[in-house]
């Protein structure tokens, strides 16, 4: 089978963040898992402006500045996504706002899953916000991912989940699923332009 080309976007550019420790064990778990050729995007490398064009993305595609023009091509070249984010005030980082919005047929058509972490509700009012915000752009979000609740306490010393078996086979899960919704989607675009 033909492998999907999976972005695995690290959403938080705070000092001392923890999203590219998740983000790590999660790439990990995509290698295992053994359908999928992974990019990651962190956002902490990502030049992104803070003024947006005049007219928004969905109108006609912006003109955008060149430090976007790598990832844009990346995203653009994606089978499936997954989002890392953490949940900062009820809500997700204004990183990854921005970074979704200077984008628009790039995440058409594709599914999109998440990988979220925060404190005692583990990041799902962040996820459940942006699954309205990729239903806008005509993405596909699974139903099953995986959270981290109070996420400080999640991870041992070497980086490793303290609950493995639960994570891992939450990973697995949503990955599964990705496959399944990545496979249909690509077919489903080679054959017909999806329309908007």
């Amino acid at each position: 089978m033909t492998q999907l080309k999976l972005v695995v976007i690290v959403g938080s550019v705070r000092e001392g963040r923890r999203g590219p420790l998740i983000g790590d064990w999660f790439v990990e778990q995509a290698a295992q898992h053994g359908r999928f050729e992974v990019e990651v995007v962190d956002l902490a490398d990502v030049p992104l402006p803070l003024v947006m064009p005049p007219q928004p993305p969905a109108m006609a595609e912006p003109e955008r500045p060149a430090g976007l023009a790598a990832v844009t091509e990346v995203l653009a070249a994606a089978d499936a996504f997954v989002v890392v984010t953490p949940e900062y005030n009820h809500s997700f980082p204004a990183s990854l706002k921005a970074f979704v919005d200077w984008h628009w047929s790039q995440w058409r058509a594709k599914p999109i899953g998440f990988v979220s972490y925060g404190s005692a509700g583990g990041g799902l009012r962040a996820v459940e916000q942006l699954r309205s915000v990729f239903a806008e752009l005509h993405a596909t979000t699974v139903r099953d991912q995986v959270s981290f609740h109070r996420y400080w306490l999640e991870f041992d010393d070497n980086g490793r989940p303290v609950d493995a078996e639960t994570h891992t086979g939450d990973a697995k899960l949503m990955l599964d699923q990705l496959t399944w919704w990545g496979t249909a989607l690509r077919d489903a675009r080679t054959v017909t332009p999806y329309a908007v």
